[in-house]
């Protein structure tokens, strides 16, 4: 599969790439001109310079990374946030801080990673029934602790 990758501005910025052989997802670069404040429980939208296209059947998940929600409380609010196939815009980043300083992203931090994987699409039938499980409606913790 290939995925092509547009540069929409910020010609100075690595391409997203993969940091080890097993890596899963690339990381996705901040594009903000300015350093950018995000005091604790504040959320900014943060651009990354690129869009891509992405083969039908398939989607990119964005995902935080995880030293910077475990050492700074950084993370993205809509997680994993979906890239649709037909979508062609740049993509931006819903970040949050939930630490309790104020973060600083600086142009260039590798703020979140990107992940394709493959999206099935049922037909969805509707149904006035639906058949019996040993579950049910359970749900929420239903099973306890």
């Amino acid at each position: 599969m290939e995925v092509l990758i547009k540069r929409l501005h910020s010609y100075d910025l690595p391409w997203p790439q993969y940091m080890t052989p097993g890596s899963s997802g690339v990381d996705l670069h901040a594009a903000n001109q300015e350093p950018e404040s995000i005091a604790p429980g504040r959320v900014k939208l943060i651009p990354t310079g690129i869009a891509v296209a992405i083969p039908e059947g398939y989607e990119a998940q964005i995902r935080p990374r995880s030293g910077l929600a475990l050492k700074h409380g950084i993370t993205l609010l809509n997680t994993p946030g979906t890239i649709d196939a037909d979508y062609r815009g740049e993509i931006m980043l819903i970040v949050i801080n939930l630490g309790d300083k104020e973060y600083i992203v600086k142009r260039g931090d590798r703020i979140a990673q990107m992940i394709f994987t493959k999206v099935e699409r049922p037909q969805l039938v509707i149904s006035e029934s639906l058949d019996e499980t040993k579950r049910g409606a359970g749900g929420f913790g239903h099973t306890g602790l």
